[in-house]
C-alpha cells in the first residue's frame, strides 16, 4: 500500500471522521516514535480488549490509526456475535478478529495462522487479553484435503500459499475445515487467506451444510487468479447453500443486499431474521469518543 493510499485511507475512515489532522499527526507521530524506539506497545483496542502493536504489522497498526482497520465487518462481529458463540477465525493473522470476539464480546474462538512468526504474534495477544479458555489457536493451513504445502513468511498480512519458486518459504501441515469442526457448532467464520478461498471451501463442504453458520466474512479481491481459481464459483457456492452478500452499516445497524461481492471482504448471511435481531438488539460499542 502507497503513502498516499494508507493516508487516504485514515482521514477518510468513519471513526476518523471530524478528527482528520490529527489522525494524519498520529500517524506521523507513529512513524517517527518506532523508528527512535521498535519497542511493541499495548493499544486499548476497545474498553474490553488489548492488542500488542509494533513496527511494521500492516493489519494491526491500521487498527491504531483508524480504532477499527475493517469497520463495517467488524462491527458487524462486535454487533452479531454473543458470548459462548463459536467464531472461526480463519487466516487469524496477529489476532485483530480473534480479540474482537474472545475479549469484547466473550465468544468462544478457533483460530488457524499458519505462518510461524505471526502465530505467535497471536498467541501474545491471547495471553495479554488472558483469553486461554476461550481461544484455541492452531497453527495450520486449511485446504481441500490433509497434507503439507508451502507458504512465504515474510510478507506480512500478505503472506500466502507459495506459487512457483518464490523466496523465503516454509512447510506448514493443512487440514480440512469439517476436520478441525467436527463436532463443532459455529456462528459466524471468517475467511481471508489471499486467494486461497476456494481450497479452504473444498474442504469445509459438511461446514458450509451446518445449519448453525449464519454468518461468513470473506475476501474476494481477485487474489484467486495466482492459483487459477475464478472467485465467481465461491460466490455461487455460498449461494447455493442460501447464503446472500451483504453489507453493513454499523452506525444505523442496517444490511443492505449486494448483487455480487465487492473487491475486499464481504458479509454473506443466511437466516436474515436471525441476524437482525441479533444486530439490533446487542450493546453499544464505546470507541474513538462514539457510542455506536
Amino acid at each position: 500500500m502507497s503513502l498516499f493510499t494508507t493516508l487516504k485511507a485514515i482521514v477518510n475512515h468513519p471513526l476518523n471522521a471530524g478528527n482528520k489532522f490529527n489522525s494524519l499527526l498520529f500517524f506521523f507521530k507513529w512513524q517517527i516514535s518506532t523508528r527512535l524506539i521498535p519497542y511493541p506497545i499495548v493499544y486499548e483496542f476497545t474498553n474490553k480488549a488489548k492488542l500488542i502493536i509494533q513496527k511494521g504489522m500492516t493489519g494491526a497498526t491500521q487498527n491504531l490509526y483508524c480504532g477499527l482497520h475493517d469497520f463495517n465487518d467488524m462491527f458487524f462481529l462486535l454487533h452479531f456475535l454473543r458470548e459462548n458463540d463459536l467464531f472461526v477465525d480463519i487466516g487469524a493473522n496477529v489476532g485483530s478478529y480473534t480479540v474482537l470476539g474472545a475479549a469484547h464480546v466473550a465468544a468462544a474462538v478457533i483460530a488457524i495462522e499458519p505462518v510461524p512468526a505471526t502465530f505467535a504474534h497471536l498467541q501474545q495477544n491471547i495471553r495479554i487479553n488472558q483469553l486461554y479458555e476461550k481461544v484455541k489457536a492452531l497453527n495450520i493451513a486449511l485446504g481441500s484435503e490433509a497434507g503439507k504445502i508451502y507458504f512465504t513468511s515474510k510478507l506480512d498480512t500478505e503472506n500466502h500459499v507459495a506459487v512457483g519458486n518464490e523466496a523465503d518459504t516454509f512447510e506448514v501441515a493443512v487440514q480440512k475445515l469439517d476436520e478441525v469442526l467436527t463436532g463443532k457448532f459455529p456462528l459466524l467464520l471468517k475467511i481471508d487467506v489471499e486467494g486461497f478461498e476456494t481450497e479452504v471451501l473444498n474442504g469445509a463442504a459438511a461446514t458450509l451444510q451446518n445449519s448453525s453458520v449464519k454468518a461468513i466474512i470473506i475476501e474476494l479481491n481477485g487474489l484467486g487468479k495466482r492459483y487459477g481459481f475464478d472467485e465467481n464459483l465461491v460466490h455461487q457456492r455460498l449461494l447455493d447453500n442460501n447464503f446472500q452478500p451483504y453489507t453493513y452499516n454499523p452506525f444505523l445497524r442496517e444490511l443492505t443486499l449486494c448483487p455480487t461481492f465487492g473487491n475486499r471482504n464481504t458479509i454473506y448471511l443466511r437466516d436474515i431474521p436471525f441476524v437482525t435481531e441479533r444486530i439490533k438488539t446487542a450493546e453499544k460499542v464505546y470507541l474513538r469518543k462514539k457510542l455506536i
